[in-house]
């Protein structure tokens, strides 16, 4: 399976759905994550070599797909409109991640307002969302009302998914006590694309 994390707009938990579904999908069978941000960050992630899956550059990429039953593809943000169109019709699935905030969600408006017409398989994922406010609720609200198709997940937002990375780990494996419910929202999302 190839899956691809975009969206229009960076800081909307991009690199962190990618790793984490990656780490979903190596329980399943051998995964691969290319990183083709410009920014590098799940080769950063990456480096303590923690890990359960293999982080490969765009670059560097190529020769070892043939490799892994599934190959996740962590974006760069704010692709053109062609690059979002190859991304989408090369994929079987492509994650729109989006956090409660306007600017992110009109963006996330934007990008599907793209992707319809290509008639691709696209779902939006729901991203830092605090359990403490309405704003969660309203965005679904929102999404729902606009027929997007949605995951019926949402990811809060936890210190773990802050600090994870300076460890080289995913959130599964950060010493926290709300850990385990970070990396729960997670397979819930994995689990809705392939039981």
């Amino acid at each position: 399976m190839i899956i691809a994390i975009t969206a229009l707009k960076g800081g909307v938990g991009k690199t962190t759905t990618a790793i984490h579904l990656a780490a979903y999908f190596q329980s399943k069978a051998p995964t691969l994550l290319i990183d083709a941000d410009k920014n590098r960050s799940a080769l950063v992630w990456s480096k303590e070599d923690k890990l359960p899956f293999y982080v490969a550059s765009q670059a560097g990429s190529p020769s070892l797909i043939k490799k892994f039953t599934h190959i996740l593809i962590d974006t760069q943000a704010r692709p053109e409109p062609e690059e979002l169109e190859d991304l989408a019709i090369g994929s079987d699935l492509l994650i729109l991640p989006t956090t409660p905030n306007h600017l992110d969600l009109d963006t996330t408006v934007k990008a599907v307002e793209l992707l319809t017409p290509l008639k691709v398989n696209f779902k939006v994922l729901l991203t830092q969302v605090d359990p403490r406010t309405k704003n969660g609720r309203e965005a679904r609200k929102f999404l729902e009302e606009a027929k997007l198709p949605l995951f019926k997940t949402d990811i809060p937002r936890l210190v773990a998914f802050e600090r994870a990375p300076s460890r080289g780990v995913t959130v599964k494996d950060y010493p926290d006590p709300r850990a385990n419910l970070a990396w729960s929202k997670y397979r819930a999302v994995g689990k809705e694309i392939m039981p």
